[in-house]
C-alpha cells in the first residue's frame, strides 16, 4: 500500500490532474517558485517527493533533507539538476514518448503551413480578399522535391522522420554518432547538414552544446532556399542571426513553436517576413497532457509502493530498495 505520510511538494503550478491523481495517495505542499523552498524547517524535512513543471535547482535539494524523488512533468529535464540529484541519490523521472505523436504531428503541421501559408491564406479568404482582390498568390515555397535535415533523431525525431517518408521528401540528420539501423544519411557536423539540405528541423535538447548552435553560420550554410522549423528549444537558435537571415534573405522561412525567452517573442522576429510562429503548443492537446499528468503521478505512486518507476531519466536509474 503506498505510504499514505509521504508528502509530496508542488513548486509553482503543474498540470492538475497530477494533483488529482496524488491528493487522496499522499499530503500535497504547494510553495511558490523562488531561489529556496518557502517551507519551515518542519515542513521540509517531511517532504519526499516534487511534482514539478519547471526547475529544481541543487539548492532546493539541499533544503529537503529526506527527498527521494522528483517527477518532472515534460520530456526535456534541463530546469531539474539531474547530476546533483544523482550525487544524493534522489530518483529523478521525465515524461517520454506519450507526447512523441503530438510533437511529430505539429512539427509536419508548422512546417506545411511554414511553406505554404495557410494560415495567411485563410485570413486573405475571412479578411474577403478573395472576393475583392481575386485568388491568393501563388506560395513560391514548397513541400516538393525538397531535402530535409532533422538537427536531433531521438524519439521525437524519428517520428518526425517517418512522417515525412510519404511526402517523398529526402532525409538526413546529424548526431554526434549514426544510429544504427537507420537509412537516413548521417551528417558528422550541423554546417555539413545544413550545407547538403534545404529544410532544417531542429529537435534538440537543451545542453551547453547546442546553445545557440543554429548561427548565422549555419543559417548561411541552409541558404536562399533554406527553411529552418524549430519544436526542440529556443535555446538552439540564435534569435538575432535568424531575424538577420529572414529580412535579408539568407534563408526563405522559418517556423517556430519555441522561443529563446517564453513567453516573450522578440518584437523583431514577430515582424520578420515569412515566419510561422506558435506559442509552444507542440504537445498541448487535452489527451497528450493528460497522459503526461499520469506518467509524473504514475512515477511517484510506483516509487512509495514499490520502489519502482516507469520512466527514470539516465543520470538516475533505478537500484531497487
Amino acid at each position: 500500500m503506498t505510504d499514505t505520510r509521504a508528502t509530496i511538494l508542488v513548486p509553482g503550478r503543474i498540470h492538475p490532474r497530477v494533483l488529482e491523481r496524488l491528493q487522496d495517495r499522499f499530503e500535497i505542499l504547494n510553495v511558490p517558485v523562488g531561489e529556496y523552498p518557502d517551507l519551515s524547517a518542519e515542513d521540509a524535512a517531511r517532504v519526499r517527493g516534487i511534482a514539478v513543471s519547471g526547475s529544481v535547482s541543487e539548492a532546493w535539494m539541499e533544503r529537503l533533507p529526506a527527498l527521494e524523488i522528483i517527477a518532472n512533468f515534460g520530456v526535456g529535464y534541463d530546469g531539474v539538476d539531474a547530476g546533483a540529484a544523482a550525487r544524493r541519490g534522489i530518483i529523478v523521472t521525465n515524461t517520454p514518448d506519450v507526447l512523441n505523436d503530438e510533437v511529430a504531428d505539429t512539427t509536419i503541421a508548422l512546417l506545411l503551413n511554414t511553406l505554404r501559408e495557410f494560415y495567411t491564406a485563410e485570413r486573405y479568404l475571412r479578411d474577403g480578399r478573395w472576393v475583392s482582390e481575386g485568388p491568393y498568390r501563388l506560395t513560391p515555397l514548397s513541400l516538393r522535391g525538397r531535402h530535409v535535415g532533422l538537427y536531433g533523431l531521438g524519439r521525437i525525431g524519428l517520428e518526425i522522420a517517418k512522417r515525412l517518408e510519404p511526402f517523398k521528401v529526402k532525409i538526413s540528420y546529424h548526431t554526434r554518432s549514426p544510429r544504427s539501423g537507420i537509412d537516413y544519411a548521417h551528417h558528422d557536423s550541423l554546417e555539413a547538414l545544413a550545407e547538403a539540405v534545404d529544410t532544417l528541423i531542429c529537435i534538440v535538447p537543451k545542453t551547453p552544446e547546442t546553445f545557440k548552435a543554429i548561427d548565422a553560420k549555419i543559417l548561411k550554410a541552409l541558404g536562399p532556399n533554406g527553411v529552418l522549423i524549430n519544436v526542440g528549444r529556443g535555446w538552439s537558435v540564435d534569435e538575432e542571426a535568424l531575424v538577420a537571415a529572414l529580412n535579408e534573405g539568407t534563408i526563405a522561412a522559418a517556423g517556430l513553436d519555441v522561443f529563446q525567452d517564453e513567453p516573450t517573442v522578440p518584437q523583431s522576429l514577430l515582424d520578420a517576413p515569412n515566419t510561422s510562429l506558435l506559442p509552444h503548443v507542440a504537445s498541448a492537446s487535452v489527451p497528450t497532457r493528460n497522459a503526461m499528468a499520469d506518467l509524473v503521478a504514475d512515477n511517484i505512486i510506483g516509487w512509495f509502493d514499490r520502489r519502482q518507476v516507469l520512466t527514470p531519466v539516465p543520470e538516475t536509474p533505478v537500484v531497487g530498495a
